[in-house]
């Protein structure tokens, strides 16, 4: 009996099918090469292996990342890039570089680093998707994430405009290059996605569908006709009850669209619940990792990690209130 393949993923909202890139990656990927997947989903990377979704199985095999996934399903003859020439496999190459080269820094920026969209939109929604107590440590896990990786490469004396500003022309100039490449076709390489189809999907997708409340980079992609129909038209394709789930939903909620709550009464925001899910948080997570055997310190190294994990917990308590 051959044991199905199942892929667990960050759920969806605004028509998608999830609000994750790596998520959607994985899943448009599926749907081309024809790979009979299951998803799950889960909202929850704490049980995952690495600590992140998606997470795919299939059997003993266990994997967390696009090129290994899509590697894998290339194995079992599930191919989205069957037919490509050697010049078109290189293009790929090329082209996926560009989106991480120029657009992803971007995207990360939009998600976690604009003050405006991660207070109005981007916590309150994982801190209603996420179980209690997690909702109080990932969002602010990944802001902090984001900033780090934004630090890394940018001087900590330049002026945090002139630095939007430089990723947001990177990332527009990055869109400019797929709207031309992709011209007046369906994909990139004619009548039939691929793997670069898959990508460039994942990381337009988000970014044209969340109703962002600072929309900068949200308003130059929707000047490119073109790259705005391709992300209609896979979604229509090849996720439709992504659609009709969320117009049901919009539905019986009265029609009421576009509406936020306050981001203060959305996220948990009382001192006592905030010290309680770091507690609970902590010891889940040491208790987890002393019983996978993922520990292999001494007690004394044990203690510090935890007190690490405690203050990370407590310091994105302290996000919530602020």
């Amino acid at each position: 009996m051959n044991r199905p393949m199942e892929l667990n993923i960050w759920g969806g909202d605004w028509g998608l099918p999830s609000v994750d890139l790596h998520c959607l990656e994985v899943m448009a990927f599926a749907k081309f090469s024809g790979a009979p997947l299951q998803t799950y989903v889960t909202n929850n990377p704490f049980w995952t292996p690495k600590g992140k979704l998606p997470v795919f199985k299939h059997g003993k095999q266990v994997l967390s990342s696009f090129p290994e996934i899509s590697a894998y399903l290339k194995k079992k003859n599930f191919n989205a890039d069957f037919g490509l020439t050697p010049k078109q496999c290189a293009e790929v190459v090329a082209y996926t570089q560009l989106l991480k080269g120029q657009l992803y820094l971007a995207l990360q920026y939009v998600w976690w680093v604009d003050t405006k969209n991660y207070i109005e939109l981007i916590r309150p929604w994982y801190a209603k998707a996420l179980p209690f107590p997690c909702n109080y440590y990932y969002p602010g896990s990944y802001e902090r994430e984001a900033k780090k990786h934004l630090e890394a490469l940018y001087d900590q004396d330049d002026d945090p405009q002139a630095i939007e500003t430089f990723v947001y022309r990177e990332a527009e100039r990055c869109i400019n290059t797929l709207s031309v490449r992709l011209g007046d076709e369906d994909f990139f390489f004619g009548s039939h996605p691929t793997s670069l189809d898959a990508t460039v999907y994942a990381y337009l997708a988000p970014l044209l569908k969340a109703p962002f409340p600072s929309p900068a980079l949200q308003n130059h992609l929707k000047s490119t006709s073109n790259l705005v129909k391709f992300v209609v038209r896979i979604t229509q394709r090849y996720f439709p009850y992504s659609i009709q789930e969320y117009e049901a939903k919009k539905s019986a909620a009265g029609g009421a669209r576009g509406k936020t709550t306050d981001s203060e009464s959305d996220f948990p925001n009382r001192r006592g619940c905030q010290i309680l899910a770091g507690l609970f948080a902590t010891a889940a997570m040491t208790s987890y990792a002393l019983y996978t055997g993922l520990l292999q310190v001494s007690i004394k190294d044990e203690m510090d990690e935890n007190i690490e994990d405690h203050e990370d917990l407590i310091h994105a308590a302290e996000d919530t209130e602020e």
